[in-house]
């Protein structure tokens, strides 16, 4: 399904705006047909210079009549190079902490706030590519993707994945240490969600083994109470 034509410019990244390469609203359609084309139009997405250095665009995965949204960062290296988000150690363990609190994988729909893998290289670690969190002007210009993603499946609960997640979602006063574990009622681009936040599952990993069970506790703790909303 093609997408509308960006702006005459020959650097639309420089407008920090994904919206131009969204579907037209009139020739969008619904269900998993809609996520498809979502998806394929995101693929020549070039609204904000991410692109320039990522491998491809990193789309959600899901059904699109799923029951639980989740929202994380950005993608990893594994997931820009393979092509799905949370596909790495973090999305093992954020499946092992679904399978736990009793949410089926199957009901769920997963994707980023950001569509592309921001990186650099550091000196002393070789050609390994280092993760660098997005700014909040490039998580703007992602911002329509997501809002589409969430338009389409109209889930019953969105739980944000870390902090950077929550700041693209609510701006930078957004505090995952105070939020956590709870579930309110929030605006998210133009729709009423129950939000529950968390940690994000990488922070499991980067706990040191004397503190990584509680850490994992008061994770499956978080999805949890997102489980008792599909009660």
């Amino acid at each position: 399904m093609a997408a509308k034509k960006p702006a005459d410019s020959d650097r639309p990244e420089e407008a920090y705006d994904a919206t131009p390469f969204l579907p037209e609203p009139e020739r969008r359609v619904s269900g998993n047909a809609g996520l498809k084309a979502l998806r394929e139009a995101a693929a020549g997405c070039r609204g904000c210079p991410l692109h320039e250095n990522a491998t491809q665009t990193v789309f959600g995965i899901g059904d699109a009549h799923a029951r639980v949204f989740l929202v994380g960062e950005q993608p990893g290296d594994q997931e820009d190079q393979r092509g799905a988000p949370f596909v790495g150690p973090a999305g093992r363990m954020l499946d092992r902490a679904l399978d736990e609190a009793g949410i089926d994988p199957a009901q769920t729909y997963v994707t980023n706030a950001v569509k592309h893998f921001k990186w650099a290289y550091e000196e002393g670690r070789g050609k390994r590519r280092i993760h660098k969190p997005p700014t909040l002007r490039e998580m703007a210009a992602c911002g329509p993707w997501l809002a589409a993603e969430l338009a389409l499946t109209e889930p019953e609960v969105l739980v944000v994945l870390g902090a950077t997640a929550g700041k693209a979602l609510f701006g930078s006063s957004f505090r995952v240490t105070k939020e956590r574990g709870t579930c309110t009622e929030r605006e998210v681009h133009g729709r009423i969600e129950h939000v529950v936040p968390t940690i994000h599952p990488s922070a499991i990993l980067r706990a040191g083994d004397e503190d990584r069970a509680e850490v994992y506790g008061g994770f499956l703790a978080d999805l949890r109470v997102a489980a008792r909303m599909l009660e």
